[in-house]
């Protein structure tokens, strides 16, 4: 069986003209097989622990210490902390905003945001699915944990898309900050010093 990546993607370009956008698509059809959050609060592994480290020290970061997170309730309070570290977001964000900028040097501002819509609408029912039946086995009830985990996931969705349509490698931070989600953990933040790992 042949890949025609334009089965769902009807109104993106000839995607052969355009490879970055073919790994996108790709990535979408990726999404379903994912066990989001199915890792939360068990031991972390040698290969989750060298993710994250490895995130942090691309992302800028070396030193921070990874602060494994073992609950719900320490996940609430570390989702909720006042006191993230603004550097982090920022970092995040400049990063964010310079792969725009490299994916649209290969791809329309149009074909760009209509792949990007793609990977939304594809994320966001697994992802909330996910949380809100692991919710409900965990007898979790905080609507505000709920919406942060889920909006955590399907924005690391999008930045692991940014990453493809700009043609980066899978050493890239926000790569590997999916890979964390891959591997059924929730990054939460750089609080301080710590990245909070659920």
């Amino acid at each position: 069986m042949t890949f025609d990546p334009n089965d769902e993607f009807e109104d993106l370009p000839d995607l052969n003209d355009y490879p970055t956008l073919v790994s996108v698509v790709r990535f979408n059809k990726l999404l379903p097989a994912v066990n989001w959050f199915r890792s939360v609060g068990l031991p972390m592994g040698a290969a989750t622990l060298r993710t994250a480290e490895f995130y942090v020290e691309t992302l800028g970061f070396p030193g921070t210490l990874i602060a494994p997170i073992d609950n719900w309730e320490d996940a609430a309070y570390a989702a909720a902390n006042p006191d993230f570290n603004s550097l982090w977001w920022e970092t995040e964000e400049q990063i964010r905003v310079g792969l725009t900028a490299s994916a649209l040097e290969l791809i329309s501002e149009e074909d760009l945001t209509a792949a990007l819509t793609h990977i939304s609408a594809t994320a966001s029912p697994l992802i909330q699915n996910a949380v809100e039946n692991l919710a409900e086995e965990e007898g979790i009830e905080d609507e505000e944990l709920i919406r942060a985990a889920i909006g955590s996931g399907i924005q690391t969705c999008h930045q692991a898309a940014l990453v493809l349509a700009a043609g980066e490698e899978d050493t890239h931070p926000f790569a590997l900050k999916y890979k964390l989600f891959e591997l059924g953990r929730w990054p939460i933040a750089i609080t301080g010093s710590s990245f909070n790992l659920f």
